[in-house]
């Protein structure tokens, strides 16, 4: 349940909660079906990732390594440019949860966030207070948009017959959902959480396949949640503030006490994507170095560290986050990729055999993924090279 907990909550980041409520104002109730099927293909890609790693009883890299010789440390760049970057956001959505809550200038609230987040790894135990972090900000972000979703009275029969009958339909809806859930880093968080807590072996993936499944269930029910929140505020005719569209479902739906239960909702899905970004990315450096392997509570204190002082001193580099973003991707298509051709090597998994309808949910999720990610890198070359 802690890894379960330290993908999800790695999952709902500011971007996640923008997404939702952006695509919810275009689609309406029809973006139920979008979170239907992206729930479908994050199972595939999540169930895949998880159980072939656990068979291997290896980290991804080392996995990806095994199956083309450099690709795991491709893998490995990847992952830790792209969770630097992305937590320069991470760190600004903190910073801009306790504006919203305490007034407090936005590079304060980032550098109090970030001096909370070292914290939990100044602890012997550092694993376990990470996921105890990850499980309680969890519930407080469920709570409180549960309430905000009562208090917004969606159209919920309308709601349950666009999920399955939709009006309007966005592919690439679907696909960034997906990128947003077990993209880049994230799909990993869990998986090499559990190598870590010892759990690994064929005779561990029941336990990790119910591991992956509550972790997508409870990044899912977040996503459904908001959802139903920002449907019931669109469908009486409200607009959301293209500045900060999660917010205005916040105080559209319950006013100025819900536009706080923003800031707390903002700052808990800011600060645990810190948390995971943070651990997932030095987890990828681990097998690189025998030092990073055995203080690598350390290198995430450092990783957290630059990531706030890049923060702190040029905000959020708009040309690196769009080259990184472009190339994060491709992280999962690959390391999707690596894991299929994985599980059909004993020399890797041994006696596992991978399900065939999860083989093929994993290729259908990779294609996808890589089509959308060249799709992205080409639309955004030309903002870099214009300057």
């Amino acid at each position: 349940m802690g890894a379960a907990f330290l993908m999800a909550t790695s999952a709902i980041g500011p971007g996640f909660l923008t997404q939702t409520a952006v695509f919810t104002q275009q689609l309406g109730a029809s973006f139920g079906f979008a979170i239907l099927m992206s729930i479908l293909l994050d199972l595939g890609a999540q169930l895949t990732t998880w159980r072939v790693i656990a068979a291997a009883n290896r980290r991804a890299q080392d996995v990806a390594n095994l199956v083309v010789p450099g690709l795991g440390t491709a893998l490995a760049v990847l992952v830790a440019l792209g969770g630097l970057a992305f937590n320069i956001g991470n760190v600004a959505g903190a910073g801009l949860g306790l504006n919203v809550l305490f007034g407090i200038s936005p590079a304060l609230g980032g550098a109090l966030s970030a001096a909370l987040a070292v914290g939990l790894f100044l602890f012997r135990e550092a694993g376990r207070a990470m996921y105890r972090f990850a499980q309680w900000l969890g519930f407080v972000m469920v709570g409180l948009t549960v309430y905000v979703a009562v208090s917004s009275a969606p159209p919920m029969a309308l709601a349950l017959e666009r999920s399955f009958v939709p009006d309007k339909l966005d592919v690439f809806a679907i696909v960034t959902l997906v990128g947003g859930t077990v993209g880049g880093y994230i799909t990993f968080a869990g998986a090499h959480r559990l190598l870590d807590a010892g759990v690994g072996g064929i005779g561990a993936i029941g336990a990790v396949t119910r591991s992956a499944g509550q972790a997508i269930g409870i990044a899912s029910l977040m996503r459904v949640v908001l959802f139903l929140a920002a449907l019931g505020v669109v469908s009486r005719g409200g607009v959301l503030d293209p500045a900060n569209p999660p917010a205005s479902v916040f105080r559209l739906a319950t006013g100025e006490v819900g536009y706080r239960m923003f800031g707390v909702v903002m700052w808990a899905a800011a600060i645990t994507s810190v948390v995971g970004a943070a651990y997932t990315s030095v987890s990828f450096l681990r097998s690189a170095s025998g030092w990073v392997d055995r203080h690598w509570a350390r290198v995430i204190i450092v990783f957290i560290m630059l990531s706030t002082l890049i923060f702190l001193a040029v905000g959020r580099p708009v040309k690196t986050l769009i080259l990184v973003g472009s190339l994060n991707g491709f992280i999962l298509p690959l390391a999707l990729g690596a894991m299929l051709l994985a599980a059909r090597r004993r020399d890797i998994v041994g006696d596992y055999r991978h399900p065939t309808i999860l083989m093929t949910a994993g290729w259908l999720v990779a294609a996808a993924m890589a089509s959308m990610g060249a799709y992205t890198l080409l639309r955004d070359l030309p903002k870099l090279v214009a300057g």
